[in-house]
């Protein structure tokens, strides 16, 4: 499978995998919506599929605890294709941007922000990034991707595309305590 080289990088970037912010309507947090983002601490298993040229199983763990003020913290590892993708980050309302935001760093060299919006009594971070692979001959991809915290559940779903050839791999990562 050509697409493992770079495959740890790839799901770090989309799996909590958060990173540029898009654009987002400012909102302000009512002591309910850091009480919902709270309400996630805990300890979270995710098993899903990610999907390309070949199919491979995605086996992942992540811990949320409460962090500094209002802010959780998280660390999660998952296992795909026989690499480990180790991340962790902070999950807070930022009120002088008037917004969620989810940052986090990697064992995959990456780091970054992602905005939240409240939606459908949720929190929904999304992404996309155009980059590139890693090594010499790395090829431009797009990643996009969304993490949701919603009805008690946590879901992440991200696709990656080789921009030249449009070939698609995608992953849905369903979490449960």
């Amino acid at each position: 499978m050509k697409f493992l080289g770079s495959l740890a990088r790839h799901v770090a970037i989309a799996g909590l995998v958060v990173t540029t912010a898009i654009y987002s309507a400012p909102t302000l947090a009512a002591p309910g919506d850091i009480a919902l983002l709270k309400s996630y601490i805990g300890d979270w298993r995710g098993r899903g599929t990610l999907t390309g040229e070949n199919t491979e199983l995605v086996v992942c763990r992540l811990s949320l605890t409460q962090g500094n003020s209002d802010k959780v913290n998280y660390s999660g590892r998952c296992v795909v294709a026989g690499n480990n993708l180790a991340l962790k980050g902070t999950l807070a309302y930022i009120a002088d941007k008037r917004r969620f935001e989810a940052a986090m760093t990697s064992n995959a060299r990456f780091s970054g922000v992602a905005i939240g919006k409240v939606r459908d009594g949720g929190i929904v971070f999304d992404l996309q990034e155009r980059d590139k692979e890693d090594g010499p001959n790395g090829k431009d991809v797009t990643v996009t991707a969304q993490i949701a915290l919603n009805s008690g559940n946590i879901s992440v779903q991200f696709q990656v595309e080789y921009v030249e050839s449009g070939e698609k791999i995608y992953a849905n990562i369903p979490f449960t305590q």
